[in-house]
């Protein structure tokens, strides 16, 4: 399971041109799921996210997590991070998880990440959907997390 994630300011997600998420300060989180991915992957991923320090403390470094800070957590599904890059010039898809087993470990990841958080700091992108995504990106800062 991958994780592109983002400090953000806002960032919000639309879909057929109405929006159906949106965010203040916290962190945009593009998931990807991986067809050998399970419960496991799903819970340790959040419970990373959940406490990795990219919030500035009052000194100004990175030493806060979206626990500590009370900020918003946007989940959106994102296939395309469980791409195959590593030749040619077109991304391979033979390590995506199927979609049924896609949305069930997102829905797992999503119920995580409110367990945690609270469900009122846990709002969620359209799985299958065609989504527009905006985000303002704080710093930017971005990081790749993964389950391997």
């Amino acid at each position: 399971m991958k994780g592109l994630v983002q400090r953000v300011v806002k960032a919000g997600v639309e879909v057929g041109g109405h929006e159906v998420s949106c965010i203040d300060a916290g962190v945009l989180l593009l998931l990807g799921v991986e067809r050998k991915d399970g419960q496991n992957e799903a819970q340790e991923l959040c419970r990373k996210i959940l406490a990795y320090r990219i919030f500035p403390d009052e000194a100004g470094r990175m030493n806060l997590s979206l626990l500590d800070t009370g900020g918003a957590l946007l989940v959106v599904p994102q296939f395309t991070l469980a791409a195959d890059t590593s030749s040619g010039t077109r991304p391979g898809f033979s390590h995506a998880a199927s979609p049924d087993l896609a949305e069930s470990l997102y829905g797992s990841f999503l119920d995580f990440a409110r367990a945690s958080l609270g469900v009122e700091r846990v709002k969620e992108g359209c799985f299958g959907a065609d989504m527009k995504v905006s985000l303002v990106n704080d710093g930017p800062v971005t990081f790749m997390l993964s389950t391997r």
